[in-house]
């Protein structure tokens, strides 16, 4: 895969370091001449000296020969507009870093399908670790064409659970409002802004992202049965 990651920060040289390790093509895009100099004696990687939000310095890469972009600068906005000029010019998946709750909703109505909130991850994981929870790899609990999609709810959706109409092979699992994690049943009371995890057979995965604008979950691959 060719991918293209927008800012040189810690989590953008973290995951480029192991997706160059995977065999994966990697460039990155940073304005800062002294951090791309370092970056160049540390990684083999393409590098691009510029503002990743101008679609002038996005179009020097190609868009329609990557697999994916992402957007993983240390600021909400420049990521969101990098985000958005990334779309427009045609990747064909763009990845959202937001550190602020207050843009998740945002990025959602935006139709910015894939968001992720590094804070929010790590502080489930820390807490789990410190609940002595068990660290349970989804690869191991999702066999066959099982699949997790989860999603936004924005205006006009229906007043309780049992009124979404999912496809018989779906169901809402739990949701989350405000940060709290609420098991969901038919009854549960929905609101806007409540984070939807839906457990699905695969085949209705289209149907579900052309329904809603979501933030899908990071691919699992299934167990064999």
């Amino acid at each position: 895969m060719r991918i293209v990651f927008v800012g040189a920060s810690a989590v953008t040289l973290a995951t480029a370091r192991m997706l160059i390790h995977q065999g994966h093509e990697v460039v990155l895009i940073e304005q800062d001449k002294s951090k791309q100099e370092e970056i160049a004696e540390e990684l083999d990687c393409g590098l691009l000296l510029g503002d990743g939000t101008r679609p002038d310095i996005l179009k020097e890469v190609s868009p329609s020969h990557c697999d994916l972009l992402l957007c993983l600068t240390n600021n909400d906005q420049r990521n969101l507009i990098a985000s958005l000029v990334g779309r427009s010019l045609g990747f064909p998946r763009v990845i959202t870093r937001i550190e602020s709750e207050e843009f998740e909703l945002i990025c959602h109505e935006l139709g910015l399908k894939e968001t992720i909130l590094p804070s929010r991850t790590i502080a489930r994981h820390l807490a789990d670790l410190v609940a002595g929870a068990p660290d349970v790899e989804l690869a191991s609990v999702l066999k066959g064409e099982a699949r997790l999609f989860s999603c936004l709810l924005g205006d006009d959706e229906p007043e309780r659970v049992s009124e979404l109409a999912l496809p018989d092979e779906a169901r809402v699992i739990c949701l989350y409002r405000e940060q709290q994690f609420l098991l969901a049943e038919p009854n549960s009371r929905l609101h806007k802004g409540d984070e939807l995890v839906i457990l699905t057979h695969s085949r209705h995965l289209p149907a579900l992202e052309a329904r809603w604008s979501p933030n899908v979950l990071p691919p699992v691959e299934p167990a064999a049965d």
